[in-house]
């Protein structure tokens, strides 16, 4: 859990920073976690993709405590660097 947190805060906080955006890793979340669990290959969701997506939502439908756990741990370092990005704008700091 905590490495995800770490993890996503860190790339988030980055991206935020980079692209002076508070809540773009927010948004691409979610598709960073349908690549994590799906176990096919990423050009299925342009070829086939009335196979690919309810298969993928399925997949995550039937996720485990564990893993959604850690999943929402990843989501919520990107939240937390959007938070954080948000505040230090707003004292004064100016990253790039």
């Amino acid at each position: 859990m905590l490495l995800f947190f770490v993890l996503f805060f860190g790339i988030s906080f980055l991206l935020n920073m980079i692209l002076r955006s508070s809540w773009l890793m927010a948004f691409v979340y979610p598709v960073i976690v349908l690549f994590i669990v799906d176990d096919f290959p990423m050009t299925n969701y342009f070829s086939s993709p009335g196979s690919a997506f309810p298969t993928v939502f399925e997949q995550v439908i039937n996720l485990k405590l564990v893993d959604i756990v850690i999943l929402a741990s990843g989501f919520v370092g990107t939240i937390v660097a959007g938070i954080i990005i948000k505040k230090l704008r707003k004292s004064g700091y100016q990253m790039f």
